[in-house]
């Protein structure tokens, strides 16, 4: 691996609508076969992104550390490891789902839905209808965190769906190591932003999962992550 993360914090931070409890199972045990310290800050709905950033900023006082998340906590990583070259030796990108302002992008366009919807009928006509359309293991996780982050849930998501990450341009400067991973079937972060971060980056890779291999496996994410990881220098096309 072109990181070694043994003793290293690496702090991970959660997708919108979802909670640390998700992003601990994806992530500690993979990171703790390799030594290293995970650290799942909750989010707060009344503050995301700041929070986010709170925690990354806290967690680095100690001494560098490594970086990343799921979708928007991904783009919130990437962005704080640019903004701190010396302090952020990699970062792992799970699910990102848009470069620059969000625009169109899916994952925006849901959250903003979500919002909505959430505002107009409340909590648990808008958890049904999620459950309808969603894998039963997302249905499931996203119960739990939603009901967790109500009332403030909808606000939490409008912040998100505004965020603006990283630039392609932007992530051509990027210092330390990314890793993505992308799913194939996930049409709410598309392959292809993964690929383009990949393909942005100075030193990157990418590896690919299915929505069914999260499903069944939490630790799938964590460990394609690492993988990844391991992959830069070699080969920078998906795996």
């Amino acid at each position: 691996m072109i990181v070694d993360l043994r003793g290293v914090a690496t702090v991970l931070l959660p997708g919108t609508g979802s909670d640390d409890d998700y992003v601990d199972r994806a992530f500690s045990g993979p990171l703790a076969s390799v030594g290293a310290v995970p650290l799942t800050p909750p989010p707060d709905p009344h503050r995301l992104i700041d929070g986010y950033r709170s925690a990354l900023d806290d967690a680095a006082r100690d001494g560098p550390i490594c970086v990343g998340g799921v979708s928007i906590g991904a783009a919130v990583a990437a962005a704080w490891a640019l903004a701190h070259p010396d302090r952020a030796v990699a970062v792992l990108a799970a699910l990102p789902a848009w470069a620059g302002a969000p625009g169109s992008a899916p994952a925006a366009l849901a959250a903003r839905y979500s919002a909505s919807q959430l505002r107009a009928d409340g909590l648990a006509a808008t958890t049904a209808q999620m459950r309808a359309s969603s894998p039963p293991w997302l249905a499931e996780e996203l119960t739990r965190s939603w009901r967790a982050q109500w009332p403030d849930l909808p606000d939490a998501m409008d912040e998100a769906a505004a965020y603006v990450a990283p630039s392609y341009a932007e992530l051509s400067r990027l210092v330390a190591p990314l890793a993505v991973v992308s799913a194939v079937d996930d049409p709410i972060h598309p392959l292809q932003v993964g690929v383009d971060w990949v393909g942005a980056a100075p030193r990157a890779a990418l590896r690919t999962v299915t929505l069914d291999q999260i499903g069944a496996d939490t630790a799938a994410l964590g460990a394609a992550c690492l993988a990844a990881l391991g992959d830069i220098g070699g080969s920078r096309n998906p795996a």
